[in-house]
Protein backbone atom coordinates (compact mmCIF):
# COMPACT_ATOMS: atom_id res chain seq x y z
CA UNK A 1 0.00 0.00 0.00
CA UNK A 2 1.40 3.93 -0.89
CA UNK A 3 1.71 5.41 2.26
CA UNK A 4 -1.00 8.18 2.58
CA UNK A 5 -1.89 10.90 4.97
CA UNK A 6 -5.53 11.62 5.09
CA UNK A 7 -6.16 15.31 7.06
CA UNK A 8 -9.13 17.00 8.31
CA UNK A 9 -9.25 20.14 8.84
CA UNK A 10 -6.65 21.19 6.06
CA UNK A 11 -7.75 24.68 5.36
CA UNK A 12 -7.91 25.74 8.69
CA UNK A 13 -5.82 27.66 11.40
CA UNK A 14 -3.59 24.71 12.07
CA UNK A 15 -4.36 22.39 9.18
CA UNK A 16 -3.18 24.60 6.21
CA UNK A 17 0.28 24.37 8.30
CA UNK A 18 0.41 21.16 8.67
CA UNK A 19 -0.33 20.59 5.00
CA UNK A 20 2.19 22.65 4.18
CA UNK A 21 4.96 20.45 6.31
CA UNK A 22 3.80 17.48 4.88
CA UNK A 23 4.10 18.59 1.31
CA UNK A 24 7.50 19.12 1.77
CA UNK A 25 8.27 15.39 2.95
CA UNK A 26 6.33 14.53 -0.45
CA UNK A 27 3.81 12.61 1.35
CA UNK A 28 0.60 11.69 -0.74
CA UNK A 29 -2.38 13.94 0.93
CA UNK A 30 -6.09 13.16 1.13
CA UNK A 31 -7.70 16.19 2.18
CA UNK A 32 -11.24 16.19 3.66
CA UNK A 33 -12.61 19.84 3.31
CA UNK A 34 -15.97 21.97 3.06
CA UNK A 35 -16.95 22.25 -0.20
CA UNK A 36 -16.18 25.55 -1.99
CA UNK A 37 -12.62 25.13 -0.84
CA UNK A 38 -11.05 23.42 -4.21
CA UNK A 39 -9.79 27.24 -4.50
CA UNK A 40 -7.57 26.48 -2.21
CA UNK A 41 -5.60 23.04 -3.20
CA UNK A 42 -5.29 24.27 -6.89
CA UNK A 43 -1.73 24.78 -6.64
CA UNK A 44 -1.14 22.01 -4.00
CA UNK A 45 1.20 19.11 -4.87
CA UNK A 46 0.33 15.48 -4.10
CA UNK A 47 -3.23 16.40 -2.31
CA UNK A 48 -6.28 14.48 -2.97
CA UNK A 49 -9.18 16.39 -2.27
CA UNK A 50 -12.53 15.14 -0.85
CA UNK A 51 -15.20 17.85 -0.09
CA UNK A 52 -18.03 17.44 2.13
CA UNK A 53 -20.81 19.73 3.18
CA UNK A 54 -20.15 18.98 6.72
CA UNK A 55 -17.35 16.00 7.56
CA UNK A 56 -19.06 15.81 11.25
CA UNK A 57 -22.01 14.76 9.53
CA UNK A 58 -20.76 12.27 7.34
CA UNK A 59 -21.62 8.55 8.23
CA UNK A 60 -19.31 5.50 9.11
CA UNK A 61 -19.79 4.37 5.50
CA UNK A 62 -18.70 7.76 3.93
CA UNK A 63 -15.19 7.46 6.33
CA UNK A 64 -14.82 4.06 5.82
CA UNK A 65 -14.78 5.26 1.68
CA UNK A 66 -12.67 8.30 2.35
CA UNK A 67 -10.19 5.70 4.45
CA UNK A 68 -8.92 3.05 1.87
CA UNK A 69 -5.65 3.06 1.10
CA UNK A 70 -4.89 5.28 3.74
CA UNK A 71 -2.07 4.69 6.23
CA UNK A 72 -2.30 7.77 8.72
CA UNK A 73 -5.20 9.92 9.36
CA UNK A 74 -4.86 13.58 11.41
CA UNK A 75 -7.77 14.77 12.43
CA UNK A 76 -7.77 18.56 13.28
CA UNK A 77 -11.05 19.33 12.48
CA UNK A 78 -13.25 20.86 14.83
CA UNK A 79 -15.67 23.84 15.33
CA UNK A 80 -13.52 26.70 16.71
CA UNK A 81 -15.68 29.64 16.42
CA UNK A 82 -13.47 32.39 19.29
CA UNK A 83 -17.16 34.02 19.79
CA UNK A 84 -18.27 30.59 21.25
CA UNK A 85 -16.30 27.77 20.81
CA UNK A 86 -16.19 26.82 24.22
CA UNK A 87 -19.93 26.60 25.30
CA UNK A 88 -21.33 26.12 21.72
CA UNK A 89 -23.41 22.85 21.55
CA UNK A 90 -21.79 21.77 18.26
CA UNK A 91 -18.60 20.25 20.63
CA UNK A 92 -21.20 17.59 20.86
CA UNK A 93 -21.89 17.56 17.24
CA UNK A 94 -17.67 17.14 16.65
CA UNK A 95 -16.97 14.54 19.10
CA UNK A 96 -20.15 12.23 17.79
CA UNK A 97 -18.55 13.05 13.79
CA UNK A 98 -14.77 12.47 15.11
CA UNK A 99 -16.24 8.98 16.63
CA UNK A 100 -17.91 8.11 12.99
CA UNK A 101 -14.81 8.71 11.05
CA UNK A 102 -12.69 6.91 13.83
CA UNK A 103 -14.35 3.88 13.19
CA UNK A 104 -14.62 4.13 9.51
CA UNK A 105 -10.51 4.66 9.74
CA UNK A 106 -10.89 1.17 11.66
CA UNK A 107 -13.04 -0.24 9.22
CA UNK A 108 -10.49 0.50 6.15
CA UNK A 109 -7.60 -0.80 8.11
CA UNK A 110 -5.45 2.57 8.72
CA UNK A 111 -2.34 1.93 10.70
CA UNK A 112 -2.37 4.79 12.81
CA UNK A 113 -4.04 7.87 14.16
CA UNK A 114 -3.13 11.26 15.10
CA UNK A 115 -5.56 13.57 16.97
CA UNK A 116 -5.49 16.88 18.14
CA UNK A 117 -6.84 18.27 21.23
CA UNK A 118 -6.49 20.84 23.85
CA UNK A 119 -4.67 22.41 27.13
CA UNK A 120 -8.14 23.20 28.48
CA UNK A 121 -8.30 19.04 28.96
CA UNK A 122 -6.09 19.37 32.30
CA UNK A 123 -6.95 20.68 35.40
CA UNK A 124 -5.76 24.00 35.04
CA UNK A 125 -5.62 25.54 38.55
CA UNK A 126 -2.21 22.94 38.83
CA UNK A 127 -0.74 25.57 36.33
CA UNK A 128 2.22 23.81 35.21
CA UNK A 129 0.73 21.36 32.77
CA UNK A 130 2.40 17.96 31.82
CA UNK A 131 0.77 14.69 30.51
CA UNK A 132 0.30 13.28 34.20
CA UNK A 133 -1.95 16.18 35.00
CA UNK A 134 -4.76 15.21 36.12
CA UNK A 135 -7.49 15.86 33.17
CA UNK A 136 -10.42 18.24 34.14
CA UNK A 137 -12.04 19.95 31.77
CA UNK A 138 -14.51 23.11 32.76
CA UNK A 139 -16.21 23.60 29.13
CA UNK A 140 -18.10 21.87 26.62
CA UNK A 141 -15.15 22.20 24.03
CA UNK A 142 -12.90 19.94 26.48
CA UNK A 143 -15.06 17.82 27.84
CA UNK A 144 -15.80 17.03 24.29
CA UNK A 145 -11.82 16.35 23.54
CA UNK A 146 -11.42 14.54 26.37
CA UNK A 147 -14.40 11.99 25.94
CA UNK A 148 -12.85 11.53 22.68
CA UNK A 149 -9.08 11.10 23.78
CA UNK A 150 -10.75 8.65 26.17
CA UNK A 151 -12.99 6.85 23.73
CA UNK A 152 -9.68 6.46 20.99
CA UNK A 153 -7.42 5.48 23.71
CA UNK A 154 -9.62 2.59 24.78
CA UNK A 155 -11.21 1.21 20.64
CA UNK A 156 -7.76 2.12 19.17
CA UNK A 157 -5.50 0.27 21.54
CA UNK A 158 -8.12 -2.46 21.14
CA UNK A 159 -6.96 -2.72 17.50
CA UNK A 160 -3.75 -2.31 17.41
CA UNK A 161 -3.34 1.13 15.47
CA UNK A 162 -1.61 3.33 17.04
CA UNK A 163 -2.68 6.81 18.75
CA UNK A 164 -1.09 10.10 19.06
CA UNK A 165 -3.07 12.56 20.85
CA UNK A 166 -1.42 15.88 20.85
CA UNK A 167 -2.48 19.34 23.01
CA UNK A 168 -2.54 22.35 21.88
CA UNK A 169 -1.63 25.25 23.82
CA UNK A 170 -2.25 29.20 22.99
CA UNK A 171 -1.03 29.47 19.44
CA UNK A 172 -0.80 32.52 17.18
CA UNK A 173 0.44 33.53 13.55
CA UNK A 174 -0.45 33.78 10.05
CA UNK A 175 -4.13 32.69 9.47
CA UNK A 176 -5.91 33.46 12.75
CA UNK A 177 -8.92 34.40 13.61
CA UNK A 178 -9.10 38.51 13.74
CA UNK A 179 -11.51 38.29 17.18
CA UNK A 180 -8.39 36.52 18.89
CA UNK A 181 -5.85 38.79 20.67
CA UNK A 182 -2.41 39.30 18.58
CA UNK A 183 -4.91 40.30 15.32
CA UNK A 184 -6.48 42.48 17.62
CA UNK A 185 -3.61 43.79 18.93
CA UNK A 186 -1.77 44.21 15.67
CA UNK A 187 -5.12 45.83 14.45
CA UNK A 188 -5.54 48.32 16.34
CA UNK A 189 -1.56 49.48 16.87
CA UNK A 190 -1.53 49.81 12.82
CA UNK A 191 -4.10 52.10 12.96
CA UNK A 192 -2.83 54.31 15.75
CA UNK A 193 -5.51 53.55 18.07
CA UNK A 194 -6.38 52.54 21.59
CA UNK A 195 -6.02 48.45 22.78
CA UNK A 196 -8.34 47.91 25.53
CA UNK A 197 -6.79 44.69 27.50
CA UNK A 198 -7.22 43.76 30.71
CA UNK A 199 -4.40 43.51 33.71
CA UNK A 200 -2.25 41.43 31.83
CA UNK A 201 -1.23 39.43 34.21
CA UNK A 202 -2.29 36.40 33.37
CA UNK A 203 1.00 33.96 32.55
CA UNK A 204 0.65 32.04 29.34
CA UNK A 205 2.04 29.76 26.97
CA UNK A 206 2.43 30.97 23.56
CA UNK A 207 3.71 29.06 20.28
CA UNK A 208 3.68 30.16 16.74
CA UNK A 209 1.57 28.19 14.20
CA UNK A 210 3.72 27.14 12.21
CA UNK A 211 5.80 25.52 14.93
CA UNK A 212 2.71 23.88 15.57
CA UNK A 213 2.12 22.36 12.00
CA UNK A 214 6.04 21.39 12.34
CA UNK A 215 4.92 19.16 15.05
CA UNK A 216 1.72 17.85 14.63
CA UNK A 217 3.21 16.99 10.64
CA UNK A 218 6.37 15.02 12.96
CA UNK A 219 4.39 13.32 14.87
CA UNK A 220 2.43 11.47 12.04
CA UNK A 221 5.77 10.64 10.65
CA UNK A 222 6.88 9.05 14.05
CA UNK A 223 5.96 6.00 16.03
CA UNK A 224 5.09 8.19 19.11
CA UNK A 225 1.60 7.28 21.42
CA UNK A 226 -0.06 8.71 23.93
CA UNK A 227 -0.82 12.08 24.26
CA UNK A 228 1.93 15.01 23.98
CA UNK A 229 2.14 19.03 25.03
CA UNK A 230 2.31 21.16 21.80
CA UNK A 231 3.89 23.91 23.46
CA UNK A 232 6.43 26.57 23.92
CA UNK A 233 7.22 25.88 27.70
CA UNK A 234 8.26 29.36 28.14
CA UNK A 235 6.18 31.48 30.13
CA UNK A 236 4.88 35.20 29.42
CA UNK A 237 2.31 37.21 30.80
CA UNK A 238 0.01 38.58 28.18
CA UNK A 239 1.21 42.05 29.08
CA UNK A 240 4.75 41.10 28.10
CA UNK A 241 3.18 39.79 24.54
CA UNK A 242 1.23 42.86 24.43
CA UNK A 243 4.40 45.14 25.00
CA UNK A 244 6.55 42.70 22.39
CA UNK A 245 4.07 43.76 20.15
CA UNK A 246 3.65 47.34 20.56
CA UNK A 247 7.39 47.76 20.17
CA UNK A 248 7.05 46.60 16.44
CA UNK A 249 4.86 50.18 16.24
CA UNK A 250 6.63 52.12 18.73
CA UNK A 251 3.25 52.59 20.96
CA UNK A 252 3.02 51.05 24.21
CA UNK A 253 1.24 54.12 25.13
CA UNK A 254 -1.79 52.88 23.30
CA UNK A 255 -1.91 49.86 25.14
CA UNK A 256 -4.66 50.26 27.66
CA UNK A 257 -4.52 47.54 30.89
CA UNK A 258 -7.03 47.27 33.10
CA UNK A 259 -9.59 48.78 30.80
CA UNK A 260 -11.27 45.50 30.32
CA UNK A 261 -12.14 43.68 33.64
CA UNK A 262 -10.34 40.35 34.20
CA UNK A 263 -12.14 37.24 34.42
CA UNK A 264 -12.34 35.76 37.44
CA UNK A 265 -12.43 32.35 36.62
CA UNK A 266 -9.36 32.65 34.32
CA UNK A 267 -6.52 30.95 35.32
CA UNK A 268 -3.61 33.07 36.27
CA UNK A 269 -1.17 30.30 34.90
CA UNK A 270 -1.26 27.82 31.70
CA UNK A 271 2.15 26.50 31.27
CA UNK A 272 2.89 23.33 28.66
CA UNK A 273 5.78 21.08 30.10
CA UNK A 274 7.31 19.49 27.40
Amino acid sequence: MTKKILVTGATGFVGSKVLTNLMRKKIEIRAVAREGKKNFFDNKYNVELVPTKDLFKESIEWWTDKCKNIDTVIHIAWYTDPKNYLVSSKNAECLVGSLNLVKGAIKAGIRRFVGVGTCFEYDLEVGDLSINTPLKPSSPYAAAKVQLYKTLLEILSSQSIEFCWGRLFYLYGEGENKQRLVPYLHEQLSKGQFADLSSGEQIRDYLNVIEAGKAIAKLAMSNHEGAINICSGIPITVRQLAEQIADKYGRRDLLRFGARMDNLTDPKKILGIK
